[in-house]
This record gives C-alpha cells, sequence and structure tokens, in this order.
C-alpha cells in the first residue's frame, strides 16, 4: 500500500529478480520470511526471529531509531537481505471507506484529501493515506482509505535508509495476514483474529479486501500472567503450564481451565462485540453486509489448547486455525521446513513476501 517512500504510492511489482522477503516488525521481535520462486511455483526459504529490546516500539511508535538500525544492520549483513515488505502498526493507521460521485470528480486522490478530517482526529497536513477503489457504479465509486500520521511513516523510511535495506512496500499487517491465510479469489467473508503475545488484532475480510480492522491490548502474556500469580510461580513456568494444558477441561490440573477460562472471556466478548457489529449494522445504501463464514485464529497464541472449540461453541459459530500455505503452490508437493505451530507466528511475515508474487 505505501510503496517505497511516504509521498510516493505504487502497486506491489508483479516481477521478482530475486527472492522475497516480508518484514514483520513488533514491539517484542522482528521476524523474517524468504519466499523463492521455483517451477513449480514458490517455496519457503530463509526465515528466523530477532528480539527487540523493550522500550524500542511502543503501540507501533520507534522510540528507539538508533537500536531499530542496530538490529535491521546486523539483521541484513547476517541474512544478506537487500530489500523488504514491511508491515506497519495498526495501532497507527485509520481505515475507513467513503463513496465519491462521480459527477464533477476530477481527481480522486485530492477528493479524499478534502474529506479527510471528517474521518480521522489528526490534522490532513500530518497524514500520510493511500487508497483504493472497492466497486464502482455509473455514478459513484466506494473508495476504502489507509492513513497513518506523516511522523510514523517517516521514522520507520529513516531506520531503513540508515540500515541500508530497501523497502518495496509498507503495508498494514491485517493485510498481509489476509494475503497468507484466504484463498486468493476467496468471495466469502472471514473474521480473522490475530492472537499475539501483548495484543489480538481482529480484522473482517470479504472478497479479498480488508473492510475492517481493530486492536485490542490483549495478548497471550497476560493468560501467562494471570497463570504466574494465581499460583505464585515464575512467568516461565506459568508460560509452560499455559501450553500444556490451556482450555483442556479434562486436563489434569483443572484450575488452569478456570483461571485462563477469565482471560480468555474478555478476548471472547471483544471478537463477539465485532461479530455482531457487522452483522447488526448495514453499508452504506441500507445494504446488509455479507455474512461472516467462519473465524480464523493466527498468531503464536492461537495454538492455545481448547481455544477454537471454546471460542466455536460460545460464539455459536466456526472457528479454526489459519493454514499459512494455503497460497504457496508446492506445499502438497514438499512441507514447508516449518511446524504448523510456529507458521501461526509468521503469517504476516509470509503475507509481505507473497505480495511480490501477485499478478
Amino acid at each position: 500500500m505505501f510503496k517505497n517512500s511516504h509521498k510516493n504510492f505504487f502497486p506491489v511489482p508483479s516481477f521478482l529478480s530475486g527472492p522475497s522477503f516480508g518484514l514483520d516488525i513488533s514491539e517484542e521481535s522482528i521476524k523474517f520470511t524468504e519466499l523463492i520462486s521455483h517451477k513449480d511455483g514458490i517455496m519457503l526459504g530463509r526465515y528466523g526471529e530477532r528480539d527487540v529490546p523493550a522500550g524500542v516500539i511502543e503501540s507501533g511508535k520507534i522510540k528507539n531509531l538508533k537500536k531499530l538500525e542496530e538490529i535491521l544492520t546486523s539483521l541484513k549483513k547476517e541474512e544478506k537481505i537487500k530489500s523488504v515488505l514491511v508491515s506497519l502498526p495498526e495501532e497507527q493507521i485509520y481505515l475507513f471507506r467513503i463513496k465519491l460521485e462521480k459527477d464533477g470528480l476530477e481527481n480522486i486522490r485530492q477528493s479524499i484529501e478534502f474529506s479527510l478530517e471528517e474521518h480521522i482526529p489528526i490534522p490532513a497536513q500530518d497524514v500520510v493515506f493511500d487508497y483504493e477503489i472497492l466497486n464502482e457504479d455509473a455514478k459513484s465509486l466506494n473508495v476504502q482509505v489507509a492513513v497513518i500520521p506523516s511522523n510514523i511513516i517517516e521514522d520507520y523510511v529513516l531506520v531503513f535508509e540508515n540500515s541500508g535495506i530497501d523497502v518495496f512496500l509498507f503495508e498494514l499487517e491485517a493485510q498481509a495476514i489476509v494475503r497468507a491465510i484466504i484463498r486468493r479469489e476467496d468471495p466469502d467473508t472471514y473474521m480473522v483474529v490475530d492472537f499475539g503475545k501483548k495484543r489480538t488484532g481482529i480484522s473482517i475480510v470479504s472478497n479479498g479486501i480488508l473492510m475492517f480492522t481493530s486492536t485490542v491490548d490483549m495478548g497471550g502474556v497476560i493468560l501467562t500472567n494471570v497463570i504466574e500469580k494465581s499460583f505464585k510461580i515464575n512467568f516461565e513456568e506459568a508460560e509452560k503450564m499455559k501450553q500444556k494444558y490451556g482450555l483442556s477441561r479434562d486436563s489434569e490440573n483443572r484450575e488452569i481451565f478456570s483461571v485462563l477460562l477469565n482471560g480468555v472471556s474478555v478476548l471472547r466478548d471483544e471478537i463477539l462485540k465485532h461479530f455482531l457489529f457487522w452483522h447488526t449494522n448495514k453499508e452504506e445504501g441500507g445494504k446488509e453486509h455479507p455474512p461472516i463464514k467462519k473465524i480464523i485464529l493466527c498468531g503464536g497464541d492461537s495454538n492455545l489448547i481448547g481455544l477454537t472449540e471454546y471460542l466455536s461453541v460460545s460464539m455459536k459459530t466456526k472457528v479454526e486455525v489459519a493454514n499459512v500455505w494455503v497460497n504457496i503452490s508446492d506445499v502438497e508437493k514438499e512441507i514447508p521446513q516449518m511446524s504448523k505451530e510456529q507458521s501461526l507466528s509468521y503469517a504476516t511475515a509470509i503475507g509481505l513476501a507473497l505480495g511480490n508474487f501477485e499478478k
């Protein structure tokens, strides 16, 4: 969406002269994935993770540019990375749709710019935006707009320039995830829940288009902290207990179920709120939203035992764990050297790298 500069916007190139690297940046880590084109399609190359110290990035804002530059410079040297596609923090992005009447419309970008302040709480001169035409008829255009504060994107551009890594594209994390886990040209509507360490992204995609995204300050670390406090053990022991028992009612330690259930129910309520809002509110013009076919889970903590079953029963809808290889053509011939559990943490990086293979 945001191509290699905070001032220029171009589509992702449909050709590729070498490997495609996706770089997923968060407060805790930088994950990278390399995808390689070969005669049978696309195959997984290198992948890995680098820790990001606390305080370097907070709520999507880079607080320590020099430290992040050091991490990226080291990654470039160790992995010989030259260019990447990079995720942008959803906490700092505004996503909305507007309808533009064709009568008198001369410049789409200018028309959007004039209406920005009706949709975001930031002056138009202090932001960067890009847009996508969703559909149109004889009289109007339906346009989706993504907006990010200029100072945020400028910091990301600067750290990559200083580390010597070229950026093909800056893209919303949720859009990258959708590219990885939703089959190409799938017309249905899905809710995607990215359950991470410190936060959870909730998105809705319809006909391959990201329609909505929101971030909740609730992640797997909170569940671990609850176990730590309830059982008076250290964090590492609590994390092991969470992974071993999860939400299994039949586990040998039933106390963990009730402890975790309180935390997970908070997440369930947030998911349900967005689920109901989508189904009870109509599109502009009075048309009903298409129904959500199922909820798809990804992110490192979506591996929690019993989570899909709990959400499915409590929300009375189908819930399943994502398949991040659904759009990688060689997976049936050769299983990627990455476990399914591990792959759920790499959904964003894989989706970013896939962007260079879009027609």
